[in-house]
């Protein structure tokens, strides 16, 4: 493979029948990870056509070539600040700092053009978080939260409290609980232990499978209606939508996810999900649910009335 340019590889013979993210990797000089985030975010393309993630395992042929738009490096990367966006710091410490995540908005930017992510609100008002931890377009991220969940969020404004807040997720030393509103009647605490899987990774989605990577919570009802509840989940393990797929699958989905087979009312426009605590060490933060979910449980308790 010969690279014409920085961004451009063309496959020769030699190279012929790899893997596509094995010999872009290769050639660019970038892991294999980079290149599915760049295949996932629509940064390579094949001529005019931008490939997909799907397109990571397809062997590449001689005489093709790919380009990558923007940079190959993650952490060259720079979010753009927003400080016209809305964003409420709750609590901050040393290296630490938490925010009342909103709903409808993502966490960090997946492409450098994309700006109206958390973070760019954010080093608008705290800019050494760029260059910590992953840096680029995840600078200071420790967790995540879906687009459409609300509650405390945490970022590292130093390097060496990303370390130590990444390893406390890594061991699942941190406390976390969120609240949901659940359909039907969840009327005593139970443990929900169950394997998941990325079934789809455009736009994403999980599943309970056999040989999924266990995931543990422990779930407790606050508050049981006629057909509805709203429950607390304390995670012990932390997956990509871990909660709305394993309340779904024991017969619970979310109000508003309609991804996972819950009902859309008019007044869940989102998954009902809130991350109301997060503790560790000397970190305990915990927000009130929003206006929109509180409005939300007032009229499954009309319902029940």
């Amino acid at each position: 493979m010969a690279l014409e340019d920085a961004h451009t590889v063309e496959i020769d013979e030699a190279g012929a029948g790899t893997r596509l993210d094995r010999a872009l990797a290769d050639r660019l000089g970038v892991s294999r990870a980079r290149v599915r985030h760049l295949l996932e975010v629509g940064r390579i393309r094949s001529g005019d056509a931008p490939l997909r993630l799907a397109d990571k395992s397809r062997a590449v042929a001689a005489g093709e070539l790919y380009s990558v738009d923007g940079a190959l490096e993650a952490e060259t990367e720079r979010p753009t600040p927003r400080p016209d966006l809305p964003l409420e710091i709750v609590a901050e410490g040393e290296g630490w700092v938490c925010v009342d995540k909103p709903a409808g908005c993502g966490v960090h930017p997946l492409r450098p053009d994309q700006d109206d992510t958390v973070l760019n609100a954010l080093i608008a008002r705290r800019p050494e978080v760029v260059g910590v931890g992953e840096a680029g377009l995840r600078s200071g991220v420790v967790h995540r939260l879906d687009v459409g969940t609300t509650g405390a969020l945490l970022f590292a404004t130093e390097e060496e409290s990303w370390r130590r807040l990444r390893g406390a997720f890594s061991a699942h030393h941190v406390d976390k609980r969120y609240h949901a509103l659940v359909t039907g009647r969840f009327e005593a605490p139970r443990r929900i232990d169950l394997p998941l899987s990325i079934t789809r990774h455009q736009p994403a989605h999980v599943a309970v499978r056999e040989d999924g990577r266990t995931t543990r919570q422990r779930v407790t009802p606050l508050e049981v209606f006629a057909d509805a509840t709203l429950v607390e989940v304390r995670l012990e393990t932390g997956f990509l939508h871990q909660i709305r797929a394993t309340m779904a699958h024991v017969g619970h989905p979310l109000f508003g996810d309609a991804d996972y087979g819950g009902p859309m009312p008019v007044f869940a426009t989102r998954p009902m999900l809130h991350a109301a605590r997060v503790g560790f060490e000397e970190i305990d933060v915990r927000i009130d649910r929003p206006g929109d979910f509180e409005a939300a449980v007032e009229r499954v308790r009309e319902g029940s009335a």
